[in-house]
């Protein structure tokens, strides 16, 4: 499937979103895990932005659902993925709990195939942080043919909504340049 050239983030700044939390930290794991499950031209920055979401980009996170790391990650979930990524380490360990992170949002992006591309990233999104099944509920309770995310989102969990927005926020506010390398190549397919 070849992707269209959509996924380009902004240099506007967004004063509500702190910036000082995008660092050079940890780039490696994004950098390697959202190629390798989602292709080279795919813009890792997302999944980093996830993460500051997520753990503010502290690998000792636990939230008080238990979920744990970088992605927070809930443990029973981790398990879940180890069974078709043995070779996956320790939940706590960055490396594991990004790759763990990343190949679960691969997991949930393909079961928005039918949206655009950035609406599949923003449902991803809210999929990882509410559940697939909840953000499917919204779906269904949108009228129209369009669905997109701005009309799915007022069906969706405050927390949930400020997830996502959160997620673009922080990926308008990203420090360094970030005129992104447009998406030209295959997006692999994982069946």
């Amino acid at each position: 499937m070849i992707l269209p050239s959509t996924l380009w983030a902004s240099k506007s700044v967004d004063p509500s979103v702190d910036s000082s939390v995008w660092s050079s930290e940890y780039d490696e794991y994004f950098k390697k895990y959202a190629a390798r499950y989602f292709g080279p031209s795919f813009d890792w920055r997302w999944f980093k932005a996830q993460a500051i979401a997520e753990s503010g980009l502290n690998y000792k996170a636990t939230s008080s659902s238990g979920a744990r790391g970088l992605m927070q990650l809930i443990p029973s979930t981790y398990q879940d993925i180890r069974r078709d990524q043995s070779h996956f380490g320790e939940l706590e360990t960055p490396v594991w709990n990004v790759a763990a992170g990343i190949f679960y949002d691969r997991q949930i992006y393909r079961k928005w195939r039918d949206r655009p591309e950035q609406e599949r990233l923003y449902l991803t999104f809210a999929s990882y942080n509410a559940g697939y099944g909840r953000v499917l509920k919204a779906l269904k309770r949108v009228k129209g043919d369009v669905k997109g995310w701005d009309q799915i989102k007022q069906y969706l969990p405050r927390e949930t909504r400020a997830y996502v927005e959160r997620i673009r926020r922080l990926m308008k506010n990203e420090p360094r340049p970030i005129r992104l390398v447009q998406l030209t190549g295959y997006l692999p397919v994982f069946d």
